[in-house]
């Protein structure tokens, strides 16, 4: 089409012409609204807005504290780091306990020994007060774990169906015993 009779379209619509790939050959145009394509463009080269908004979750541990209720603890941080969240593993300390802070050092670092493959440390442990404080974040470049599906527990249709066959022999009318007729 002639640039002359698109001009004419152009200003009949009320728009504007605008070339869009002018190193093609032949260079394409379109009937458009400039200021809305020019806003588009910018707002295209900005990209999207990066949700950075994670949740500071906590973790609290005492020097003190058993392998197994370390484990328990490192399962849940291992849940909030899944969900995209930072994690501050806390150790309290009380009475005498400030004497032995090397203690309260090594739980925190066996938290992040048990978390290595998922997170990384964005803050060494330091002490506040009674508190000595590390914040772990996930890796970055690792994917989301997916949601783990419910299992059903594979005794309970047997459990209804010995049910059922209950029901049955209860509903079923009672035989004649050979005591009833003598």
């Amino acid at each position: 089409m002639p640039t002359a009779d698109a001009l004419q379209m152009a200003v009949k619509a009320g728009l504007d012409l605008v070339e869009v790939a002018p190193n093609s050959r032949p260079p394409v145009c379109r009937i458009l609204n400039y200021g809305k394509f020019k806003y588009e463009q910018k707002k295209k080269a900005r990209g999207k807005p990066k949700s950075t908004s994670s949740v500071l979750k906590e973790i609290r541990v005492r020097p003190k504290i058993d392998t197994n209720d370390v484990d328990i603890k490192v399962r849940k941080a291992r849940e909030f780091l899944d969900a995209g969240n930072k994690v501050q593993v806390t150790c309290l300390f009380r009475g005498r306990e400030m004497a032995y802070k090397n203690l309260g050092r090594d739980v925190l670092m066996r938290v992040v020994e048990l978390l290595e493959d998922i997170a990384r440390v964005e803050r060494q442990p330091r002490m506040e007060g009674r508190r000595m404080n590390l914040l772990l974040s996930r890796k970055p470049g690792l994917a989301k774990a997916p949601a783990k599906p419910v299992e059903k527990d594979s005794a309970t249709p047997e459990v209804l169906e010995t049910e059922a066959v209950t029901m049955e022999a209860v509903e079923s009318p009672p035989e004649e015993t050979s005591e009833a007729t003598s």
